[in-house]
């Protein structure tokens, strides 16, 4: 199962926080994606996760995740996919792609996507909530990396979940779309914790 890698989108600018850094927030007593980045290094599985730069905040947050800078990361969630997938190792036949703004998620779902990947001939697989919702992670067979590494906007990967044959796979409750993007979000989620 060590070919499939996870890899964490973490150049966003935050830009509905209203001057904070969503990725900095701390879930647990912890920055949240130092959080992210531990639940997925759990898995034993390798990781990498894009930042802006090599130098900015976030760096020091990544633990023992490969940091992949994206120079191009105003451009959007494209720019983190496209150098994510351009930095994976040769050796790796699938790559699970999440943003890390997602606090729910945890390293046996990580796992539940990757255990159902069958190979070269697998479908995309796609996490859902409870009740079908579609979510993340998503994770893409090899045959899929060349469309990653050359997509464009901050649509991220729909063009290609459009074209490719998908299969959903449920997550608990709303793991799979619990992502939060402003104030407000993090104030409601903290306030159900």
């Amino acid at each position: 199962m060590s070919n499939i890698a996870i890899l964490l989108l973490a150049a966003g600018t935050s830009s509905r926080m209203k001057g904070r850094d969503k990725l900095m927030e701390r879930v647990h007593g912890m920055p949240l994606l130092n959080l992210i980045c531990r639940r997925a290094a759990q898995t034993g599985l390798p990781c990498y996760v894009t930042v802006p730069t090599l130098d900015h905040p976030r760096v020091s947050a990544t633990g023992t995740a490969r940091v992949v800078p994206v120079p191009d990361a105003s451009e959007g969630m494209s720019a983190s996919i496209r150098a994510g997938v351009r930095a994976l190792d040769e050796s790796i036949e699938a790559v699970m792609i999440l943003p890390c703004d997602m606090p729910d998620l945890q390293t046996e779902d990580f796992l539940s996507l990757a255990n159902r990947f069958r190979g070269a001939a697998s479908p995309v697989l796609r996490a859902t909530a409870s009740d079908g919702t579609p979510g993340h992670p998503v994770l893409f067979p090899r045959r899929c990396f060349t469309a990653l590494s050359h997509i464009t906007g901050d649509q991220g990967a729909r063009g290609l979940l459009r074209s490719e044959n998908l299969e959903l796979v449920a997550l608990p409750e709303q793991r799979a779309v619990t992502d939060l993007d402003t104030p407000e979000a993090w104030a409601q989620w903290r306030a159900r914790q």
